[in-house]
């Protein structure tokens, strides 16, 4: 018997509690995200610190149980990639205050999600062939900023001035953050295409 097929591994029933664990992780990391950026602000750089070691953990933790057991959900699907996001908003723009991070670097991470929307939502509405689902490069650009970010927040936390390793770092994070966002825009533009050639 196949776990994804019932949500029983092995053939043994799931507890409730197990069941819900994944959503509960995501809330989380929901709640994560002001917490991160309140600490950030308070100067609690240790605490901000732990608490983004945590979401990671709780990600990778929620990702493996809705693998194992076959938990994985409508909600779940919406929910978790908006607790990430949320988490990596709060995160870059809080960092930009603090004058860790550029400005032009937070602006791009956001113009890129933001454009990735609107071509889901521009998609839906032309009734576009496109699957919604992540490129390996939006994956890469993905790791890299949550990279970048740990980075800033281990510096920040233990004093340490490593200006060179902190703008290669965001150098990285823009290139790939531009690469993932032309890449969605090629599948966009490839959509289109195929449309008008099938009307």
């Amino acid at each position: 018997m196949v776990a994804g097929e019932s949500g029983y591994p092995n053939g043994q029933p799931v507890s409730a509690m197990l069941r819900h664990l994944p959503n509960l992780l995501t809330w989380l990391r929901l709640a994560a995200a002001p917490a991160l950026a309140l600490l950030l602000v308070s100067g609690a750089d240790r605490a901000a610190l732990g608490v983004f070691a945590f979401a990671g953990l709780s990600d990778a933790a929620d990702g493996f149980l809705a693998k194992r057991f076959g938990f994985a959900s409508r909600f779940g699907r919406f929910l978790d990639p908006a607790a990430d996001k949320l988490l990596m908003l709060a995160a870059f723009v809080t960092l930009t205050a603090l004058k860790v991070t550029p400005l032009w670097l937070t602006l791009l991470v956001i113009a890129r999600d933001a454009a990735i929307v609107a071509g889901i939502m521009l998609a839906r509405m032309l009734e576009l062939p496109i699957r919604i689902e992540p490129l390996f490069v939006g994956k890469l650009s993905t790791g890299m900023q949550i990279t970048y970010v740990a980075l800033a927040l281990f510096l920040l936390t233990f004093g340490l001035e490593w200006p060179r390793t902190l703008d290669a770092a965001a150098d990285a994070t823009a290139a790939l953050t531009i690469l993932s966002c032309l890449a969605y825009a090629g599948v966009g533009v490839r959509a289109l295409l195929y449309r008008h050639r099938g009307v």
